[in-house]
């Protein structure tokens, strides 16, 4: 386990956990950010590492977003250095070659609920709630947020969602798409955990090129996201972890991945 001021990660089973570890709530100040940005990009590094989920290490918070006194006077510049240093970890979390899992417990609004969008799925306790309140102060969410939920929930949904900051309960954001699903508060962790295992037991050379074809491709037109499609298809036929896995279908054994 490695420990930061504000974030915890550990590595279970070829599982990493990034734990969100600045109590009382998970208030994001820039310091913050950067561990995350750091964090994530060392996980996503390092090869003992197969499936990343993104997680609080408080009970009842897994996010209480930006820590408003950095707010406080930042003016334009300001916040476009704290924007841009959003978009990276964006950036980082949209490029990951390993499945991105989000298990999300307690109070979630914010930057830190922001950030598990742009992951693979996302596991919520039953009593969780989410929200994104920035246009109570007169603001929008600043990481990618306004694409991402677009995409994921529809225009319509995502721009009264905004519109109107309110707190949604676990059980409506299962139904809108905004989680995929929902855990007792109790065995979040162990679900997410196991998860995590059984995607770590399969090819990585694959599950990275499902999350290029579908996260990169898209973002494409069509006849250009099928393009993306056969050119991940045709270099997939030349690695190890396709031989082998077609070799262990026919001999009726579990096979045994090359690639890292």
């Amino acid at each position: 386990m490695s420990q930061t001021a504000f974030i915890r990660s550990t590595v279970d089973a070829r599982v990493g956990w990034l734990e969100f570890n600045r109590p009382p709530v998970n208030a994001f100040t820039r310091e913050m950010v950067d561990e995350t940005h750091d964090a994530i990009a060392a996980a996503l590094g390092d090869p003992e590492v197969r499936v990343l989920v993104l997680a609080s290490a408080l009970p009842r918070y897994f996010s209480a977003g930006a820590d408003l006194h950095v707010f406080k006077d930042i003016g334009q510049d300001g916040m476009r250095r704290w924007a841009e240093r959003c978009h990276e970890i964006v950036r980082l979390l949209r490029s990951s070659p390993k499945p991105l899992l989000a298990a999300i417990n307690g109070t979630a609004v914010g930057g830190g609920l922001e950030m598990t969008l742009h992951c693979d799925l996302r596991f919520a306790a039953t009593d969780a709630r989410l929200g994104q309140p920035e246009i109570n102060i007169g603001f929008i969410p600043p990481i990618a947020t306004t694409q991402a939920l677009a995409r994921l929930i529809g225009r319509p949904r995502a721009i009264r969602y905004l519109y109107d900051g309110h707190l949604v309960q676990a059980t409506e954001a299962l139904e809108w798409g905004l989680v995929d699903e929902l855990v007792e508060p109790g065995t979040l962790r162990a679900r997410v955990q196991a998860y995590g295992e059984e995607l770590a037991s399969k090819s990585p050379a694959a599950l990275a090129a499902v999350r290029r074809t579908v996260t990169l491709g898209g973002g494409m037109t069509f006849e250009d996201g099928m393009a993306y499609e056969l050119k991940t298809v045709v270099e997939l036929a030349g690695t190890p972890d396709f031989a082998e896995g077609v070799d262990a279908f026919l001999a009726k054994r579990q096979p045994k991945w090359k690639t890292s």
